[in-house]
């Protein structure tokens, strides 16, 4: 796996949460995150690095959205 940066839309919550909405990914596809179903701080074992993870579902099926520092990344595979 490697690591894909990805541009995010998120809300941003008047207690300071950031929740991701939607996102572009590297092929320029538009996607939809259905509903975050985990906010926690981890590390994505199989692309390495690590920040906040969202574990969203995203077109029916479950996804990991990291937050690095200010940069969003999701893990794509090789």
């Amino acid at each position: 796996m490697r690591k894909v940066y990805v541009a995010v839309n998120a809300d941003f919550t008047a207690d300071g949460k950031v929740l991701p909405r939607s996102f572009t990914w590297e092929d320029g596809r538009n996607y939809e995150v259905d509903r975050i179903i985990d906010i926690r701080p981890a590390t994505s074992l199989k692309a390495g690095g690590c920040g906040i993870r969202y574990t969203c579902r995203i077109q029916g099926k479950e996804a990991y959205m990291f937050l690095e520092g200010n940069r969003w990344f999701m893990e794509g595979k090789d």
